[in-house]
Parts: C-alpha cells; sequence; structure tokens
C-alpha cells in the first residue's frame, strides 16, 4: 500500500481533524501577537515640546510623514528639560527641542546620536496692552530689567522647557540671575510649573507679562488684552533641533524607524512641510536644515 496515496481509515479521520483544529487555533493565537509586534515596529515614541504641539505643527506635518514612511509618531509633549530625562531613561526613540546648549550636551555625553538643525522661529515679550512696565520697542534685556523694577505681574514656565532655560538666559543678560540659588526673585515674578498655552492664559487671565515663543502665540486665541510688545531682538532667536536616541545606551531605540523621521524632518519633502504650516497666513515656522 502506498501511504502517501492511501485512503486514511475511518478511525484516523476525527483525529486528523482535532489535529488540524489544534493548528488552526495555534496559528490563530499567535497572529494577533505578530499583528501587535509590526503595529509596535512601525511607530516611534517622539519627546518634543509644548511650543511644537500646542502650535499645531505636528497636527500638520506627521501625517504627512506618515503617508511616506507607513511610521507613526507617538508625541510626549514636556519641556525641553523633560524631553531630554525621557530620552536618557530611553522612553523615546527621538527627540525634537528648542535649547541647543542641553542639545550638544546630551549628544556629547552619548544619549544622542548627533544634533540636526530644523526649524527656527523667535521669542517674543507679550504683555497688557497698556504696558504698565513701559516695555514696548525695548531691547529684551531693557525690558526684562523694566519688567522687574516695576514690580509688573510677570508668569515664568518655571518648568524647565526650553522656552524657560532661554528666559532665564536673558534675565541673566539683563542683570538678574534668577536661577542662582537663594535669588531674589521681582516683585511680581510667579513660576506655573506649566506648558506654553496654560502660562499664557494666566498672563490674560491676570494682565501679566509673560515670555513665549512666536508659534504659539500665533495659534493662542485667548489673548485678552495682550499684545507683543518685545520682538525683533536677536538675542530672541529660537533654534529647534532634532537627535536620534543613542542605541547604545538602550538597545530597545527604534533606531532605524527613528532615523527615517529625523531624514524625513531634515529633508526637501519635510523642510515644505514645515513652510507650509501657517496661522492667519503667517508661517509658524521657518525650516533651516543644512542642505
Amino acid at each position: 500500500m502506498d501511504p502517501l496515496n492511501s485512503s486514511p481509515s475511518p478511525g484516523m479521520k476525527p483525529l486528523r481533524r482535532r489535529l488540524v483544529a489544534a493548528a488552526v487555533l495555534c496559528v490563530a493565537a499567535v497572529l494577533p501577537g505578530l499583528a501587535a509586534a509590526q503595529d509596535a515596529a512601525k511607530s516611534i515614541v517622539m519627546a518634543s515640546t509644548t511650543s511644537t504641539e500646542q502650535s499645531g505643527l505636528f497636527a500638520h506635518l506627521l501625517p504627512s510623514f506618515k503617508a511616506a514612511s507607513g511610521i507613526e509618531v507617538r508625541v510626549v509633549a514636556v519641556g525641553t528639560g523633560q524631553a531630554l530625562d525621557m530620552a536618557r531613561r530611553g522612553d523615546a526613540d527621538v527627540v525634537f527641542v528648542h535649547d541647543q546648549v542641553a542639545e550638544e550636551k546630551f549628544v556629547a555625553e552619548g544619549f544622542g546620536l548627533k544634533r540636526v538643525p530644523v526649524m527656527y522661529n523667535d521669542f517674543v515679550l507679550v504683555g497688557p496692552a497698556a504696558d504698565p512696565a513701559r516695555v514696548k520697542g525695548a531691547t529684551i534685556s531693557e525690558a526684562l530689567r523694566k519688567v522687574g523694577a516695576s514690580g509688573a505681574a510677570f508668569i515664568s514656565r518655571g518648568d524647565k522647557s526650553g522656552t524657560h532655560a532661554a528666559e532665564l538666559r536673558l534675565w541673566r543678560q539683563a542683570g538678574s540671575d534668577l536661577a542662582a540659588p537663594g535669588a531674589t526673585k521681582p516683585a511680581g515674578y510667579k513660576e506655573c510649573g506649566c506648558g506654553m498655552g496654560p502660562a499664557l492664559n494666566m498672563a490674560a487671565s491676570t494682565g501679566a507679562y509673560v515670555f513665549t515663543d512666536r508659534g504659539t502665540w500665533l495659534s493662542f486665541r485667548n489673548r485678552a488684552d495682550l499684545a507683543v510688545l518685545v520682538e525683533g531682538d536677536k538675542a530672541l532667536f529660537n533654534q529647534y533641533g532634532v537627535m536620534v536616541v543613542n542605541p547604545a545606551r538602550h538597545p530597545h531605540v527604534k533606531q532605524a524607524a527613528a532615523q527615517a523621521f529625523a531624514d524625513w524632518v531634515t529633508s526637501p519633502a519635510g523642510q515644505a512641510s514645515i513652510a507650509s504650516y501657517k496661522v492667519g497666513g503667517e508661517p509658524l515656522f521657518f525650516p533651516n536644515a543644512p542642505r
């Protein structure tokens, strides 16, 4: 008898059915896990800033990247300091922030592979239209000195973000090192420990001055009587950079997918997408990745 061509005995049929059914169940059990693994491989975590998130940039930018790459980017929007700490712990695959000194330190410590400039905008000093400290048209250093001397209300993010770091740097240049241990803060100075949107809301509701990036300001709608009072000073330049987290530090980092995002956002397609994002016809960010 040819065992390959012979028909199974009647007793073998139920057994074969059971074996086939068991095999089907095993495949059915494995497939969801495989699908989940494939989905996870197609997504990355990006630690970024509240200014990029609250300005609406990512809602504009990331669908274009996903269409081009098939990779979903899950954004965790916090202050720049917190974003870099996330990456140091291995809780992000890529970082997109705006504090060049801190970014270069992050790379020098071996946590990031390379820092690449992506885009810029600028900071502005916003305050009540009545301008009780008389800062309108001044340089940023002069304006901060006037705010401090007048005792006018000033809302600081106080959250170790890139914006907060820039604000403290400018206060120091104005003669007040507010980050120094035991430093005396101006009478009207209040730290909210919050993102840019909530800080602007607090300033709008209390008639305070606040230091903000222009992108978040342009997309902010609850302005009350706030207005831009100081702008255009070269000290207000605000550069953003992207860095892939170093897999030598954290082997689980999705380096290839993270690098795909870093390459795309600095490519002509990504740069064009950044340039096309506008609010009220005004661009919020200006691409400047190296060519």
